[in-house]
């Protein structure tokens, strides 16, 4: 089958969307969740086949890497969006007019969602599960590095779908090439609205060429600072948390801004790092402050290219800074706006934070770790938008949809 094929399939067979109730949705994701568990082996088996074509040390193989701890927390993942009530037709506003006309704006689905991401499989489930309970169809392009997995859970879920007697055309996976990401932005007519997830790079070059309005998810260039009054032991576990639970992925730590009246603590604040095998690129204050500390093999004084970097991988910058406002500027300077931080005690420096910090998720005295749909209670998420219009944060139910104006009369003509 051509794109053109699959984007003319994919048009039609969103039209029987809106027909498909809550109750139906619902049975279709539980039965999904339970194929994605009795399946684990053949979605394990094709995901070695990607693995064993990409380097353990490439960054994105953690993020390709499924095993069956990741693929039960998929499936509860979507038989957690069970429990979500669905964002279709809720009445957003409502209110008659001195004419009587009655006006409500009620949420409906956005149509057809197409999605660019690179190499992780997983999000060819959320992207379907998070795209069925919000009535929407979906186009997927997922990258070559994961062509076994994403084919495997695609015919999973056709499968399923066909099952349960729902048209299992309203999932297409397009060919992992340059040419189907061409043609699916410039799909006009077709999809609605296209979602690219992946580094920077990737997004740049989708919001530059894309004809299809773009939501951007952006990458995260993420920050905590350690002010003045940080508590020692939070920051410690925070910081640990931050940078190690998983290094490949958006919401991990990449700079450690210190306070330089805290540089005697440094030491401390990092020293755990070491476990996990972390480099460090430390400004000059901060290499002095470590350098008897940390292991030398593992400490490396930073340059111009240690700030403002995605790392992806066991690595992390330190930055000196003089006060809360020179904080801000490193921060305003580099951020990618994704998700920030802040340890400290004072709360005027907290709300000074808060306020004057630009990004989706921002954070006080706990790890960036948490930007994660799932973790605030939004079920699954098909990325973190950093930007301004229509959504921002992690991208849930609510954000995969728009709405439409309802207007009731009785006879009324305009004058």
């Amino acid at each position: 089958m051509t794109t053109q094929e699959q984007f003319y399939k994919i048009k039609e067979a969103a039209r029987s969307m809106p027909s498909i109730d809550k109750e139906t949705t619902n049975k279709v994701l539980l039965a999904i969740a339970q194929s994605v568990k009795n399946a684990t082996e053949d979605i394990l088996n094709a995901n070695r086949k990607d693995l064993d074509r990409m380097s353990p040390d490439d960054p994105k193989y953690d993020r390709l890497l499924l095993n069956k701890e990741r693929i039960d927390g998929i499936a509860t993942d979507i038989e957690n969006t069970t429990k979500l009530p669905s964002p279709i037709g809720q009445i957003l506003s409502e209110r008659t007019l001195e004419n009587g006309l009655l006006i409500k704006k009620v949420s409906v689905a956005l149509g057809v969602v197409g999605v660019i991401y690179e190499a992780r499989p997983n999000v060819t489930l959320d992207v379907f599960v998070l795209c069925l309970k919000s009535g929407n169809a979906c186009v997927l392009k997922g990258s070559s590095d994961a062509m076994y997995s994403n084919k495997a859970i695609t015919k999973l879920i056709c499968k399923t779908l066909s099952d349960m007697n729902i048209n299992p055309d309203i999932i297409q996976l397009l060919d992992p090439d340059r040419e189907a990401t061409n043609a699916l932005m410039n799909a006009v007519g077709f999809v609605d609205v296209l979602i690219p997830r992946g580094s920077q790079n990737l997004i740049n070059s989708v919001r530059e060429k894309s004809k299809i309005p773009v939501i951007e998810t952006g990458a995260g260039i993420v920050h905590t600072y350690f002010d003045k009054y940080g508590d020692l032991e939070k920051g410690k576990n925070i910081v640990f948390n931050a940078k190690t639970r998983r290094v490949s992925v958006c919401n991990a730590l990449d700079c450690l801004i210190v306070h330089k009246d805290r540089l005697t603590d440094l030491p401390a604040l990092v020293n755990q790092l070491q476990d996990k095998e972390v480099t460090i690129y430390a400004d000059e204050s901060a290499y002095k402050a470590i350098q008897n500390t940390y292991p030398e093999s593992l400490l490396e004084k930073a340059n111009i290219e240690s700030f403002g970097t995605e790392f992806l991988s066991h690595k992390i910058s330190i930055k000196t800074v003089d006060n809360l406002k020179d904080a801000l500027d490193h921060i305003y300077k580099y951020s990618s706006k994704h998700s920030e931080a802040i340890v400290s005690e004072n709360e005027n420096n907290i709300n000074t934070f808060y306020s004057i910090v630009d990004a989706a998720a921002i954070y006080c005295n706990t790890s960036t770790a948490f930007t994660d749909g799932a973790q605030f209670g939004l079920g699954a998420e098909i990325g973190i938008s950093t930007q301004k219009l229509h959504a921002r944060g992690p991208m849930a139910l609510e954000e995969l949809t728009s709405y439409k104006w309802l207007i009731s009369g009785d006879g009324q003509i305009r004058d």
